[in-house]
């Protein structure tokens, strides 16, 4: 007999930790194909969320489904630390070659976004003598404690797990729309003085930066920033890190954000939307850096199988072959144009940003203070879940409109106009208070 969504939901809360699910919606979900899924009781859902930018090519994608259907066949796993497979080779090259800048370049694997910022940490100090790492504040890495120690982004991520990561430090990260002044400046100018008078930039291993900042709330930085970031890091000699688990395989038009700086990042970290669902990472760095490092430095039993690889390279050769890096800047265009028309009429919408198909709105109570709407947030996703549109927010106010690199324009303006009657609907207080209070959020 099968179990009702209620009492799955039962056992679920009875069997599973609490610290593994962020509360938005009791949802149980049976099946999904490109920019939609379903739940058991057979109702759709236009998906503006891809599973935390980890569906880049959309809801299994016939491609990665049948390239892991004929590697289950054959191989499922080795263990990578003591013999190899084709499709790893193949994974480590092709990565390697993406990745911007013209110096040769070597891969680790991992199995998530967390255990490789830990991966690139580790790499940092092994290959620069050095210990002191700078992250930014509102920075989202993972759970890992090296990750964890980097995030700056939620208390109830860290509370109680003290003691981290030793010398980890946080700066100011530039959001154009929540500061004044010269914003750009005066981040250099705060590095540049805890160089002079806390910590000696030669004891600086590494930046780690997100080339676009997600779970802050999808901020993107000035390009003139990033520029002045860059040259910093080469005075001191600090090794410049993207963070690419959210921004990484053409989720802002690019195959990494990370090319919107003025020179190529010495380590690239991705996960995510490389396996389209299956688990695997990457540390993607310089040759010489890997050089710092062995073997059992960073490996680990279940990276790299079989599975995981031939998923992650029919990602590679789906995001190549069906243009998804322009249909991510076409689209993305469609949907912002479309936001900014929704702002036009509702006062609640303080600025709308963003790359490609990773796109912020950001509500507030008041557009002259910039007071941050958290319940209108939360009335807005509620409605839009109601009429079939799936979305989440950020940082308690922020709409996180990050859909699959596949959709379409019908399925964007379907999205735009649900959105519209779901702020329609929240402004206007027709938002049931319980469907509000189910919505804990980020």
């Amino acid at each position: 007999m099968t179990e009702s969504d209620a009492d799955l939901l039962a056992k679920e809360a009875k069997y599973l930790s609490p610290s593994a699910r962020i509360g938005f919606f009791p949802l149980v979900v049976d099946h999904g194909n490109g920019c939609w899924f379903t739940d058991r009781s057979g109702r759709r859902f236009l998906d503006f969320h891809s599973m935390a930018c980890v569906l880049n090519t959309g809801h299994n994608h016939p491609r990665v489904v049948g390239a892991i259907q004929k590697q289950a066949d054959r191989l499922i796993h080795v263990n990578s630390a003591y013999m190899t497979h084709e499709g790893l080779v193949t994974l480590a090259a092709r990565l390697a070659e993406l990745c911007p800048g013209t110096v040769a370049r070597r891969v680790a694997f991992g199995l998530s976004g967390s255990d490789a910022n830990d991966g690139a940490m580790k790499l940092a100090r092994a290959a620069t003598g050095r210990s002191r790492i700078i992250a930014f504040r509102h920075s989202y890495h993972g759970n890992t404690y090296g990750a964890l120690s980097m995030s700056a982004v939620s208390l109830s991520m860290r509370r109680g797990f003290g003691p981290e990561i030793p010398d980890v430090h946080h700066v100011t990260f530039p959001d154009v729309y929540r500061m004044d002044g010269d914003i750009t400046d005066n981040c250099i100018a705060e590095l540049e003085d805890l160089f002079a008078t806390r910590i000696p930039g030669d004891e600086v291993a590494a930046v780690f930066i997100e080339p676009v900042q997600g779970d802050a709330g999808i901020v993107v930085p000035p390009a003139r920033y990033l520029e002045l970031l860059a040259e910093l890091c080469r005075r001191h000699g600090i090794l410049l890190v993207a963070e690419e688990v959210q921004t990484g395989i053409g989720r802002t038009g690019a195959w990494f954000a990370c090319e919107r700086f003025p020179v190529a990042p010495d380590i690239v970290v991705c996960g995510k939307a490389l396996g389209s669902g299956m688990p695997v990472s990457a540390v993607i760095a310089r040759a010489e850096l890997m050089d710092a490092w062995s073997a059992p430095g960073h490996v680990f039993s279940t990276a790299a199988n079989a599975l995981c690889c031939a998923a992650a390279n029919a990602t590679l050769d789906i995001v190549e072959d069906e243009g998804l890096l322009e249909n991510a800047v076409r689209m993305g265009q469609r949907l912002r144009a479309g936001l900014v028309a929704l702002a036009a009429g509702h006062e609640v919408i303080g600025d709308v940003r963003g790359d490609g198909l990773m796109l912020g709105v950001d509500l507030v109570t008041d557009r002259a203070t910039r007071e941050r709407a958290r319940t209108v947030a939360a009335s807005v996703v509620a409605a839009a879940f109601d009429r079939g549109l799936y979305l989440t927010f950020l940082r308690g106010n922020v709409l996180r409109i990050a859909p699959p690199l596949t959709i379409g324009p019908d399925e964007v303006d379907l999205g735009l106009e649900i959105l519209g009657r779901s702020l329609d609907d929240a402004v206007a207080g027709r938002v049931p208070e319980a469907d509000i209070a189910a919505v804990v959020g980020w």
